[in-house]
C-alpha cells in the first residue's frame, strides 16, 4: 500500500456483491487509504452492501434510486452534511431488460431503450451535476463501459448503444468540468464474471473467447480494474480526463482471432 488515496473521500455507486466491479474498485481505493460512502437501491441490495462496506470501515450508506431526482438530491445532501466535500464518485450503474440482451438488436422495444439509456447513461450526467458542487478543489468522476459501445458484440444489443452514449457523455462532461479541476473518465474492462454480465446472452462464451485471444491471454480482474481506478482518482491521474481506459488484456487491438483459434 502506498496511500495513494489517503485523505480522499468518495462515493461508490453500484456494488451488488463481492464480485462486482464496483467492489473491486472500492477495495483497491480503501487499501490505498480512501474513505468511502456507498449507495445501493432498495432493501435487498442494502443487506448485501452493508457488510461489505463495514469490512472497509464505512458506515455511510445511502439508498439511491437514480431515476428519482429527490432520491439523488437527498443522497448528495447527506454527503455534504457528513463530509462537506468529496473527491471522487465511481458510477457503476447500468440496466437493461435481460430479455432484450439476447436475440436481435432490431427487436429492442421503445420502453426498454428509454430505460436503458436513462439508467446507464443519463444517470451519470445527473450524478455529475450533483457531485461537481461538492468538489470545490477538483475531483474525479469515473464510470464503467465496455467495448460493445463501438464494436458489435453478440447479444449486447441496446447496452452497446447506451455505452456509446455514456462514452460520449464522458467527453462532454470532461470539457464542461475541466475548468473546475474535475476529471471525467471511463474504464472499459474486458468481460468479467459479474451478476450484471451474467444477464447477457452468451456471456460464458464471450468470456472464454476473450481470454483465448487477448494478447495477454487473460481477462480483466477486479484487482486490475481497481488499480486502474486508483490511478485515475489519485494525484497521478491529475492530467488524464475524457479518456476511455481499456483493461482488457489488449483484446481491443485485434482485427481477427489468434491463428490457433481460427
Amino acid at each position: 500500500m502506498a496511500d495513494l488515496m489517503k485523505g480522499k473521500r468518495g462515493l461508490i455507486m453500484g456494488v451488488a456483491n463481492d464480485r462486482s466491479i464496483a467492489w473491486g474498485i472500492a477495495k483497491a481505493m480503501a487499501e490505498e487509504g480512501a474513505e468511502l460512502a456507498f449507495s445501493y437501491q432498495g432493501e435487498a441490495f442494502g443487506k448485501r452492501v452493508e457488510p461489505l462496506a463495514q469490512s472497509l470501515g464505512s458506515n455511510l450508506l445511502l439508498d439511491v434510486d437514480v431515476m428519482d431526482d429527490a432520491s439523488l438530491d437527498a443522497a448528495f445532501g447527506a454527503l455534504k452534511d457528513a463530509w462537506g466535500s468529496i473527491d471522487f464518485v465511481v458510477h457503476a450503474i447500468a440496466y437493461s431488460d435481460k430479455h432484450e440482451l439476447t436475440g436481435r438488436f432490431i427487436n429492442t422495444t421503445r420502453e426498454n431503450f428509454k430505460t436503458s439509456l436513462c439508467i446507464s447513461c443519463f444517470s451519470f450526467i445527473d450524478v455529475a451535476k450533483r457531485a461537481a458542487p461538492l468538489m470545490p478543489n477538483g475531483g474525479t468522476l469515473l464510470t464503467l463501459t465496455y467495448q460493445g459501445s463501438n464494436r458489435v458484440t453478440p447479444f449486447y444489443n441496446v447496452m452497446g448503444v447506451a455505452k456509446a452514449a455514456l462514452e460520449s457523455a464522458v467527453r462532454y462532461l470532461a470539457n464542461d468540468l475541466g475548468p473546475d479541476g474535475i476529471r471525467v473518465n471511463a474504464i472499459s474492462p474486458g468481460p468479467v464474471k459479474t451478476l450484471a454480465g451474467a444477464a447477457i446472452g452468451g456471456a460464458r462464451k464471450t468470456f472464454r473467447q476473450t481470454e483465448a485471444n487477448a494478447p495477454l491471454r487473460q481477462n480483466a480482474t477486479l484487482e486490475t480494474i481497481g488499480g486502474t481506478a486508483v490511478y485515475l482518482a489519485s494525484d497521478y491521474g491529475a492530467l488524464t480526463t475524457g479518456e476511455i481506459i481499456r483493461v482488457d488484456g489488449g483484446y481491443h487491438v485485434l482485427g481477427m482471432p489468434q491463428p490457433e483459434n481460427i
